[in-house]
């Protein structure tokens, strides 16, 4: 099947016809956000406004005082900002500068992500399962499966974030749809529904940990395990599944102008699987029960390969740390049977040829991470973050409202934080020991503050400049950019196109837990909202 069958016809977004009070929002945000310079001078300018940050509120001594919660408990922890322009940490800096480039964690994943679905496209097995299994189905069913699948990557940390807008982009292409609804849509489920899953990963464990750790220094009854949020994220899972594909069908794919194949019924048979095709299937059919036999043998028995020391999985274990070259695997093995049972691939240089094709278009990521890198590394070093979130969580702390109000204003301040500080566990490290406490002043119990605390913390990540997967995010829209899309792609493209999600996001999240604590549902095994 040949790619011009496959490929969809889409029209540019400037050629589109954009009216009423959101669009004309959303256009401004967009020609606003792209009057910005290019993210690699963009993120340029913030590393020079951190460093000039850091050595004038250093010099006047500018530092916060909160209560940090630890393995052994709560304890008074003193942060100051760092003069990044003394000779000790620009020494520092430049030293490690290029450990710092090739160590940014989004580099390595990307790399890894694009070879192993460069391999299932470039073959043509990609296409082909579309066409075999989903290419007839509603549209809305291909984007639900893709919603969820991102929702709950969680447990892929990291590779879940990347992975789901790689594969939503070639899904989406393959479909003879608009690559940027799976690019955009898949980026918001995955790094958006945080605070959504169906199974218990990592960040749930460690977030467990510090909410354990605050609760306990102020002798704070309540349920602190992993899976305190449990039945919240269970429902989220569901009730975001379909919200963000209503979204993503009736609001973005308007935005980007997504223009579907209507086929005849004399059309269809273009479609049709050819015997090679159906043989490249069997093959890699055969070859996704064997992984899957193997990675079951390797994970299952009690100290088996992919369990920890302990016999478990969770906090850490080897399976949770391999879980991107576990993908890599299956696609490369998967991909490479297809190809031979296709006859795409005839010989062994065929494979690595097919994997190069798809990092040819990334080049643009790769120029954007250094500087990228740099500045999450020097706004790190800088402590600003960390004196902003302290300062913030103050100023609410002095306020004597609502409970309600309260709750809201949590996820409001998290919500605002996000754009500045990206770690999860890092922010819920500083919040956790102050809010902790307050919210059971009134009655609170810690499942519930951690609860809103991972609303407000997920709804802005897919709009936050200074995110990690910013770089990748701009680097598939222009990779997959329509050959007659003449604006500028940059921060503020993907700003305005992520924003119906982050309202969508932010409100039906903070409607869910206000039901939660008005009717007093359980928001986990032995975790009520109340202590």
């Amino acid at each position: 099947m040949s790619e011009n069958i496959l490929r969809g016809i889409y029209m540019s977004s400037s050629t589109m016809k954009k009216t009423g009070v959101i669009n004309i929002f959303i256009d401004v945000i967009e020609s606003l956000g792209n009057k910005l310079p290019h993210p690699f001078w963009l993120f340029v300018f913030l590393c020079v406004i951190t460093l000039v940050a850091s050595s004038v509120f250093s010099h006047f001594g500018v530092s916060v005082e909160y209560m940090s919660a630890q393995a052994t408990g709560a304890a008074m922890t003193t942060v100051k900002v760092e003069n990044l322009l003394s000779y000790p940490e620009m020494r520092n800096f430049l030293s490690n500068l290029v450990k710092t480039y090739i160590t940014f964690p989004p580099l390595g994943l990307v790399l890894v992500m694009m070879m192993g679905v460069g391999l299932i496209e470039q073959t043509g097995l990609l296409s082909s399962l579309i066409r075999k299994m989903i290419l007839q189905a509603p549209p809305y069913v291909v984007t639900a499966v893709l919603m969820f699948i991102g929702i709950n990557s969680s447990i892929a940390s990291d590779a879940g974030i990347l992975f789901t807008p790689t594969i939503g982009a070639a899904v989406f292409k393959a479909l003879g749809r608009n690559p940027w609804l799976g690019v955009i849509a898949g980026y918001a489920a995955a790094s958006g529904g945080l605070s959504a899953s169906l199974f218990i990963s990592g960040s749930d464990v460690v977030l467990a940990g510090i909410t354990e750790s605050a609760a306990k220094s102020m002798n704070i009854a309540g349920s602190t395990s992993p899976v305190i949020n449990w039945y919240f994220m269970s429902a989220m899972t569901l009730i975001l599944t379909v919200v963000l594909t209503f979204v993503t069908e009736k609001v973005l794919a308007k935005l980007v102008d997504d223009t579907k194949i209507e086929m005849k019924e004399h059309e269809k048979s273009q479609y049709e699987l050819t015997q090679d095709e159906k043989k490249g299937l069997f093959y890699s059919g055969i070859a996704v029960v064997i992984v899957i036999i193997v990675l079951l043998f390797l994970s299952l028995p009690q100290n088996s390969f992919f369990r920890n020391d302990n016999g478990h999985f969770l906090p850490k274990s080897p399976l949770m740390s391999s879980v991107l070259p576990i993908i890599f695997s299956i696609f490369f093995i998967t991909g490479t049977a297809y190809g031979v049972g296709a006859k795409v691939i005839k010989k062994l240089e065929d494979i690595p040829k097919l994997m190069q094709k798809e990092l040819l278009g990334m080049t643009s990521i790769f120029v954007t991470m250094f500087p990228a890198s740099m500045f999450v590394y020097l706004f790190g070093r800088s402590k600003l973050a960390t004196i902003v979130a302290v300062k913030g969580a103050d100023r609410i702390k002095d306020l004597d409202i609502g409970a309600i109000p309260l709750l809201i204003l949590l996820i409001l301040l998290c919500t605002a934080l996000n754009l500045l500080m990206g770690s999860s566990s890092a922010k819920w490290l500083i919040l956790a020991p102050i809010f902790i406490p307050m919210f059971s002043m009134v009655g609170f119990s810690p499942a519930l503050t951690q609860a809103a605390y991972r609303i407000g913390d997920g709804s802005t990540n897919i709009i936050s400049p200074i995110a990690g997967a910013v770089p990748v995010i701009l680097g598939l829209l222009e990779q997959y950019k329509p050959d007659n899309y003449d604006k500028k792609i940059g921060v503020g493209t993907m700003i305005s196109l992520e924003l119906p999600f982050t309202i969508t996001l932010l409100v039906v999240q903070t409607i869910a837990i206000i039901i939660w604590f008005t009717f007093n549902i359980p928001l986990g095994p032995g975790a009520g909202v109340f202590c």
